[in-house]
């Protein structure tokens, strides 16, 4: 008597309704770009940028008008790699050395982002609906709203890191219908490690996204890491499911090698590549460090010149970083800590105004203020929705709300190991498409399956209805102080909810 074989997971084909997927996300997004461009070039400071706008507005011009080069002559050192400062650049290209120039590419990626998270939690939940929900909560989360209306970096980060999490789910699938295929052709047992998987191009993409993001701020490298930990895993659980005899030595044996190429090598390809501008100079800070700041033999002469160079450039910006800590007395009174990133307890204000300058209000008092908060709607759930996805992730071993958790962690945990050095609310810019991802497929639980009653399904339909209604409520009642809309002081007071708000 035979044993019977192991039971393979059937094939998914993900969502079918191809065309209505893209009317929605096209909807949807246009819906995010009409609020992202609306009067993209309110406030300014009296016509020039404001808060840490005044740092890469001009910058981006410099890089405009300067070959494609930076050299911060205010301050001698340009802080951050220059990929975010280049597409900054190309809004002033288009529209010039004004508000809508500097802040045009910002608000294309937080445009973008809304799309590419409709597409990943659609693709994640297998459901046009709730994707369509994760858009919704999407344009109404505020503080990718505030950063998409502001000429900084961070937007772009989030742009990149949502982008490469997008590849890589992409990549999962794409892998689990390759192993379909060779379980179908009977050629699963030909190795006890399993199959090799040939060129993986979505993977690829994810290492060319990953390479952005580090080239815009560093602080990319973390997401590297850990979706590095998360490509594994997925080749892992792909051997097991298709029952590869030996799948951890199979992966480390098959997809381990091709895994750093394209999650470490290439991302360090890319980040190189961004600095051409800087190569290619004679001028650029420190580009010829080597014979004059550096000495030209040692252990590490074999390198070239230009990326000794590069390196002893990169290693004072890196201490100018580490220098800027609470113990060296830098202190900011909007400063904040990891541990309040989560529920948005410490916002950051970018601009305020008061007094008789301000009109417009119909008060004798007026306010003008543009703060950077996360909708309480969604932000102060953070907790429970983490609590929820950990559970579904260890207990039912569900693979989307690890994928998604990751992806939070990455944007979340490391700052945890420098506590004494300054942070702002602005660096969890990065967590918010995320959280938002986690809460979709929270509430995608919460209607259920289509296997599920109809009274079930309606009466979680109707929950989740209700609650989109609440977000949106709450981002419309935020509104004025996410775009400095005159307000009266009265006003201002009510739509400060904690007393760490102000």
């Amino acid at each position: 008597m035979t044993s019977p074989a192991p039971l393979l997971p059937a094939l998914d084909p993900g969502p079918t309704d191809t065309l209505r997927g893209w009317v929605v996300t096209g909807f949807i997004t246009l819906i995010a770009a009409v609020t992202r461009l609306t009067m993209l070039n309110y406030p300014t400071d009296g016509g020039t940028p404001v808060f840490d706008e005044k740092h890469y507005a001009p910058q981006a011009w410099q890089v405009l008008t300067g070959g494609w080069l930076e050299d911060n002559p205010g301050y001698g050192l340009v802080v951050h790699p220059p990929v975010g400062k280049q597409l900054i650049a190309l809004g002033e290209a288009i529209f010039g050395y004004e508000s809508w120039g500097w802040r045009f590419s910002s608000a294309v990626a937080g445009t973008l982002i809304v799309l590419l998270v409709v597409r990943i939690v659609r693709r994640l939940s297998r459901s046009t609906m709730v994707g369509a929900i994760a858009g919704i909560l999407m344009i109404a989360e505020s503080v990718t709203f505030v950063s998409s209306r502001l000429g900084m970096l961070d937007i772009f980060l989030a742009l990149f890191a949502v982008a490469a999490l997008g590849c890589l789910v992409v990549d999962r699938d794409e892998m689990r219908r390759r192993y379909a295929v060779v379980a179908a052709q009977q050629r699963m047992g030909l190795s006890e490690f399993g199959p090799r998987m040939g060129v993986r191009w979505w993977r690829f993409g994810a290492g060319v996204m990953l390479g952005l993001a580090c080239g815009t701020k560093w602080s990319g490298i973390y997401f590297i890491a850990f979706f590095g930990v998360l490509c594994i895993g997925f080749d892992i659980a792909a051997r097991r499911a298709y029952g590869v005899q030996r799948p951890w030595l199979g992966t480390a044996l098959r997809d381990l090698g091709p895994a750093l190429y394209a999650l470490v090598l290439v991302p360090v390809a890319v980040y190189l590549a961004t600095y051409w501008p800087w190569f290619a100079s004679e001028t650029g800070v420190d580009r010829h460090a080597v014979g004059v700041k550096v000495g030209t033999d040692g252990p590490f002469s074999f390198i070239p010149d230009a990326l000794r160079s590069l390196w002893y450039y990169s290693g004072n910006v890196l201490n100018f970083h580490e220098e800027l800590t609470n113990s060296a007395g830098n202190r900011h009174p909007w400063e904040s800590k990891p541990w309040t990133w989560p529920m948005g307890l410490r916002p950051m204000l970018y601009y305020f105004v008061d007094g008789d300058s301000v009109s417009g209000c119909e008060h004798t008092s007026c306010v003008k203020a543009i703060l950077l908060v996360g909708t309480p709607a969604m932000w102060w759930l953070a907790l429970a929705i983490l609590a929820w996805g950990m559970w579904q992730f260890l207990v039912r071993r569900d693979w989307r709300y690890a994928t998604v958790l990751t992806a939070y962690g990455a944007a979340l945990l490391p700052w945890f190991l420098t506590l004494d050095r300054q942070m702002y609310y602005f660096y969890a810019v990065a967590l918010a498409p995320f959280l938002v991802m986690a809460l979709a497929l929270t509430l995608g639980d919460i209607i259920g399956k289509a296997s599920n009653s109809d009274e079930r399904r309606s009466t979680g339909l109707l929950a989740v209805s209700l609650y989109i209604g609440l977000v949106i409520a709450n981002f419309v009642w935020l509104w004025p102080i996410l775009t400095a809309a005159p307000i009266s002081a009265s006003n201002w007071d009510l739509q400060q909810w904690l007393p760490s708000w102000r």
